[in-house]
């Protein structure tokens, strides 16, 4: 009897070991907060689960796209007169056969508790969790004239130190005419500011 008592309690820690590793498994890589970010986290978990965490990347960008691009589609998102119902179904029927059952089930959702409008930010969460997961880091130079291949290549070798080991950098290169000379330089959440203005306004502020 206590032998059978002690296999059981073997067998019921074996398979909640077993169930904690499972979802440490799916866990979005980051903590992102908010309501925007519950949905997202929800998906992410989701599409890990079916091993479509790309998949439905690429579907909620088109997604997003398509109400960027559309006047008419970014209407029915934003459309506070078309009923809960009515608007699942019309979603159900634009997306069936077409995305994935994690996509779809998001959207459905989302018609149902009429958030649809809240698709774009749902989408910048789960995008950044994917970066995340991929070890991706963004980073934007800002100058006020295009630069040439040269000075980019420059830039990027001394922004080198900024980066975690190991993560993959996907640079953009912005111009902004306005500047007065010299970067900017976002990594991520942080701001670096070098052009001719900045240090203007900050000579400004110390002058006597």
């Amino acid at each position: 009897m206590l032998s059978n008592i002690s296999h059981l309690r073997t067998a019921a820690t074996a398979a909640l070991r077993r169930t904690m590793a499972t979802e440490a498994a799916h866990r979005p890589p980051l903590d992102l907060y908010g309501l925007n970010a519950r949905y997202a986290n929800a998906t992410y978990i989701a599409a890990s689960k079916s091993n479509s965490l790309e998949k439905v990347e690429g579907e909620l960008l088109a997604i997003k796209n398509s109400a960027e691009s559309s006047k008419e589609f970014a209407s029915f998102l934003e459309n506070p007169l078309i009923s809960r119902e009515a608007k699942s179904k019309q979603v159900e029927g634009m997306l069936k056969g077409k995305t994935t059952p994690v996509t779809m089930n998001l959207m459905t959702t989302l018609a149902g508790n009429a958030r649809l409008n809240s698709v774009a930010g749902i989408t910048d969460n789960y995008v950044k969790l994917m970066k995340a997961k991929r070890g991706e880091v963004e980073a934007t130079i800002i100058s006020a004239e295009p630069l040439n291949k040269s000075q980019t290549a420059a830039v990027q070798e001394a922004m080198k130190s900024q980066f975690p080991k190991g993560a993959k950098v996907v640079l953009k290169t912005e111009v902004d005419p306005g500047m007065l000379g010299g970067l900017q330089i976002q990594i991520g959440d942080k701001f670096l500011d070098l052009s001719v203005g900045s240090r203007i306004e900050e000579v400004g502020r110390t002058a006597v």
